[in-house]
């Protein structure tokens, strides 16, 4: 039986005539194409859009575009990499027109289009909009951890770099020691020459030097941390690891899973992003009203207010309560008795209100027992000689707030699913796990890349390509 057999490589025409043939309809490329082409790229603040009557012309913004859409698309995010893919990937030769920029080129456009790339991410939102494409009434906010551009052992605290001087400290009285010892050994002992030794030991007085200044400038300038490759990034907690990462905030519709908006960001918790995530996400919606859930890694009391205040309806799970630092009660044993304004003990006694206080610019009230000598739980409630609660000015919004969740479990189950699918789907499926770029207002430019691309395919999905080119052209 004879093998299935290819054509003839000398043949005259081994390719069809057209490389337009070699492109289905259904094309992600075709999508690409339409998609670049209907921006507005002026508008948008890209370099380059209006170009001089004089001098060398440069490479069309559009076409520069296609090749990192389609880059991100395809795992293929580095600047070598994309040129090399416009001289051998057929789609690439269709996208471009054949055109092959160097890497040199190609990473400049990235670099020189910050913000007209968000911008970019931005206008693909407002087509998923046009195309009802987002439902408007529930949105999940999560943070995950991103790898950043720089080396865990370029990454520095107060106490690695007093601990690292002290490290070389002790290296270099090795060595002194050695260079003594030197004199008293036998010329065919093999030990390192003090030609050899004293070259250690000027290499170590170089780096505790430079640890040094490393060390004073934290001091001056009050820093928690410093990192040498990529200054903004922070160590975290990531993959039961620290490292020098990104934490970056996505908003995701509970409709089709789009991504709606997301912000790149160096600190590691989560519990300032909430209003402003929330808030955002309800000024691009459009909507009047918009429920909100997160994980209690969001719950924090001003954050909670301010988004609650713009309308909005949250979700959020209170972190379990500890007990005080003398293993008795938590507050949470506790029931507020509004009609009296009193707190209900374990012991249903009453704690009563003394006066108003601050709690790290929080207006509270400081309410204490007035019963505690002779309570039968007093060991178990306070070392004090009576037991003090304080409230919150606005702690009926957490209450209410506390009473939805309760009331509504299955929101907290719908954010699971919702917001980290979105990441894994961008860390597994994607293999963008780990930022490129280095300072946070390029590793934004590069979750806008990325994100586009998670909705595009998304929206492909949804609507079709050929749906999708409808709605640009």
């Amino acid at each position: 039986m004879a093998y299935v057999k290819g054509t003839d490589r000398e043949q005259v025409i081994l390719f069809p005539d057209a490389i337009d043939d070699y492109i289905e309809e259904d094309n992600m490329a075709r999508f690409i194409d339409a998609f670049a082409d209907s921006l507005d790229m002026a508008s948008l603040g890209f370099k380059y859009s209006v170009t001089k009557e004089t001098g060398r012309p440069p490479y069309d913004p559009k076409d520069m575009l296609k090749l990192y859409i389609y880059g991100y698309l395809n795992k293929v995010r580095s600047s070598r990499r994309l040129e090399k893919e416009t001289r051998r990937n057929v789609e690439l030769m269709w996208l471009l027109k054949k055109l092959t920029p160097d890497f040199k080129t190609i990473a400049d456009f990235r670099a020189n289009n910050t913000g007209a790339i968000r911008s970019v991410f931005k206008e693909f939102t407002f087509m998923c909009k046009r195309l009802d494409l987002f439902g408007a009434e529930l949105v999940a906010i999560d943070g995950s951890k991103f790898r950043a551009s720089n080396a865990k052992k370029r990454n520095f605290t107060k106490k690695k770099l007093q601990r690292s001087i002290k490290e070389i400290e002790g290296k270099i009285d090795d060595y002194l020691g050695d260079l003594d010892e030197n004199d008293k050994q036998e010329a065919t002992s093999p030990r390192p020459t003090a030609k050899e030794l004293k070259e250690k030991i000027d290499a170590l007085k170089t780096r505790k030097g430079n640890y040094e200044g490393l060390l004073k400038e934290m001091e001056d300038e009050d820093k928690s941390e410093i990192s040498l490759t990529d200054p903004d990034c922070r160590s975290m907690m990531n993959n039961q690891r620290v490292e020098p990462c990104y934490n970056i905030q996505t908003t995701v519709d509970s409709k089709h899973k789009l991504i709606l908006d997301f912000e790149a960001t160096n600190e590691a918790a989560d519990q300032h992003q909430l209003s402003k995530m929330a808030t955002r996400a309800k000024e691009i919606l459009g909507a009047d009203q918009l429920e909100v859930t997160a994980d209690k890694g969001y719950y924090g009391a001003e954050e909670i207010k301010t988004t609650i205040d713009a309308e909005i309806t949250l979700f959020i799970p209170k972190p379990q309560a500890k007990g005080t630092k003398d293993g008795c009660f938590p507050k949470d044993k506790f029931i507020y008795d509004k009609n009296n304004d009193v707190y209900i003990c374990p012991a249903k006694c009453e704690l009563v209100f003394i006066k108003n206080t601050k709690d790290r610019g929080k207006k509270m009230r400081l309410y204490q027992g007035n019963s505690c000598l002779s309570c039968t739980l007093k060991e178990k409630c306070t070392k004090a000689l009576r037991r003090t609660a304080t409230r919150w000015e606005h702690e009926e919004v957490l209450e209410i707030m506390q009473e939805r969740v309760l009331s509504n479990q299955d929101k907290l189950r719908v954010r699971q699913w919702l917001s980290e699918h979105p990441f894994g789907t961008l860390k597994r499926g994607f293999d963008q796990g780990f930022m490129l770029l280095r300072g946070l207002k390029k590793v934004n430019t590069e979750a806008s890349l990325s994100f586009l691309a998670y909705n595009i395919k998304r929206a492909v999905n949804i609507v079709g390509i050929k749906g999708l080119i409808a709605a640009v052209t």
